[in-house]
């Protein structure tokens, strides 16, 4: 079942994970670019027409992005584990 969550609670949330943001970033991030594509899939709810986001995938997109930087960083956990001696 789908968690809409408003501007504020989207900060909260990405707070809870340890992404910092002020409220204008998060109005930013909200906001139709000049071709009028946000940069988070914020929807106005056609009732009380504010902003909302799924919580999550607001989540989700930060922990996909997470796992993509790990993934092409030239040294990510995996190679670390590979590379320790396990000699006792």
């Amino acid at each position: 079942m789908p968690n809409f969550i408003g501007l504020e609670e989207a900060r909260a949330t990405l707070a809870e994970i340890g992404i910092a943001y002020t409220a204008r970033q998060i109005k930013r991030a909200a906001d139709p670019d000049a071709s009028g594509r946000r940069k988070l899939p914020f929807f106005v709810d056609p009732i009380d027409r504010r902003l909302k986001i799924d919580r999550d995938t607001l989540l989700e997109i930060y922990t996909r992005c997470a796992v993509n930087a790990e993934n092409s960083a030239r040294i990510n956990p995996a190679s670390l584990r590979n590379s320790v001696d396990r000699t006792p």
